[in-house]
């Protein structure tokens, strides 16, 4: 009986990693540059952006980031900040207290701990305030170290529909992917499939048989 059910367990696994594979590959054809649409001109600029992000679209991040970028260029530019001010700047993106408290808590330690460089590792990243997995996985994803995979809202909601996952909590989500998915395509996946989201199939109603990957689900 045990050897039955990992023989079908098997199977299941190497039917995902092939629909993963046409997948990736469709993907790239749609998208052959996979990058984060955050803009940032250094690893400090993209860890601010993407805790700007949470519960805030990208459009929006930009928005407030090309002015915030201008006025704050550097590491101690953060560090020596006035809060309530840098809450003002911050406040279209958000829950803005909460993020100014952690952006700037997290530029002390950036600067105490870390020597002024942003790390580069998942458990270096994760002891910074505002640092979670998601945002880890997309600051190492944008600079070539990837350790996992970003789950926001289009990769959970895409690879459930696509049958490569079956899970609904992100943190599971992203163990089924990366059992499925070589590491060299992690980051890739992550951010062509937000394109994917935004320009195709975004979570709206509309006809699906109209998407370009229609035929996975």
């Amino acid at each position: 009986m045990n050897e039955m059910k990992s023989a079908v367990q098997s199977k299941t696994s190497d039917e995902r990693k092939k629909k993963a594979a046409e997948i990736v590959a469709r993907l790239k054809r749609l998208f052959p540059e996979a990058k984060t649409v955050l803009r940032h001109a250094h690893p400090w600029e993209l860890l601010v952006a993407v805790v700007l992000s949470a519960q805030c679209t990208d459009k929006k991040v930009n928005e407030v980031t090309e002015t915030l970028f201008k006025k704050y260029r550097t590491l101690d530019d953060y560090v020596q900040a006035d809060p309530e001010e840098f809450e003002r700047e911050i406040e279209p993106t958000g829950f803005y207290r909460n993020k100014a408290r952690n952006i700037l808590a997290a530029a002390r330690i950036v600067k105490e701990t870390f020597g002024g460089a942003v790390p580069r590792t998942m458990d270096a990243l994760r002891t910074l305030p505002g640092v979670g997995r998601k945002t880890a996985n997309v600051i190492l994803g944008a600079y070539g170290v990837p350790e996992g995979i970003a789950v926001d809202t289009h990769v959970k909601r895409l690879s459930r529909r696509w049958g490569l996952a079956s899970a609904t909590d992100p943190d599971k989500i992203e163990r089924e992917l990366m059992a499925i998915l070589p590491k060299r395509e992690w980051a890739g996946f992550n951010f062509r499939v937000v394109d994917y989201g935004r320009q195709y199939c975004t979570a709206r109603p509309h006809h699906h048989e109209t998407c370009p990957l229609s035929r996975f689900g």
